[in-house]
């Protein structure tokens, strides 16, 4: 496994079972051989992925060459690849990008899982919570949100992260290094840090990012080098 396939697994998210943790409401179903992934969304979230006259889920194929149906009534999605399929991780990018925007993400903002690098992480806030009273998620949803949003805000601005609070779920888009201070800062909310301890993690990682974040995209250009030269 070459070091870039390590800094990948190292920030993949696995819940206690060891098995990727997709949040709730979802379901997925990979093909490897005929490269297909059925993914269930919840139903509100149809309409967002389909966009205004189809213009979202079609711009999502042009961009993967995929081919996306959608059942309005159940949230199933199927992403297929097509004969325009040429990149290889095209279904999984296409996939991502329907999960996020099923977590909550605009559309825009679903987008920046196809630049290569940028991957997509989902907190399952049952998990994490520290309390069995009633009010206990709702409670960790508001930590996390903050007052008219800014504890959200700040830390999207100091992990460089993109982060969607939605239903029982914290999802966030970003590259690895940015997912994993962004998914401490939350999991720390989660599990009653006061908001200033949090912050001030923030400020210690946000000196770091910048290398860590540049050494990582240098080691995915170089992947992608090797890869283009076999």
């Amino acid at each position: 496994m070459d070091d870039f396939e390590t800094l990948l697994k190292k920030y993949e998210h696995v819940d206690k079972e060891g098995q990727v943790d997709q949040g709730d409401e979802e379901l997925t179903f990979t093909s490897m051989g005929d490269q297909e992934e059925f993914v269930r969304i919840p139903k509100e979230r149809i309409a967002v992925l389909i966009g205004k006259k189809g213009k979202t889920k079609r711009e999502i194929e042009e961009r993967t060459g995929t081919k996306i149906e959608v059942d309005s009534e159940t949230g199933e999605v199927f992403i297929t690849a097509t004969e325009k399929t040429e990149d290889p991780l095209a279904v999984w990018k296409a996939r991502d990008v329907v999960l996020a925007i099923g977590r909550g993400f605009s559309p825009e903002r679903a987008f920046r899982l196809f630049n290569e690098g940028e991957i997509l992480e989902v907190v399952n806030l049952p998990d994490i919570v520290v309390g069995n009273e009633k009010n206990a998620l709702p409670r960790v949803r508001g930590r996390i949100i903050g007052r008219k949003g800014r504890t959200r805000e700040i830390i999207e601005e100091m992990s460089g992260a993109d982060v969607s609070v939605y239903g029982k779920t914290v999802a966030i888009i970003g590259n690895p290094i940015q997912v994993e201070v962004a998914r401490t800062a939350i999991e720390k909310l989660a599990r009653g840090s006061p908001h200033g301890v949090v912050y001030r993690y923030l400020e210690r990682r946000k000196k770091d990012l910048e290398l860590e974040s540049s050494s990582y995209y240098e080691a995915l250009e170089g992947h992608l080098n090797e890869l283009e030269e076999e």
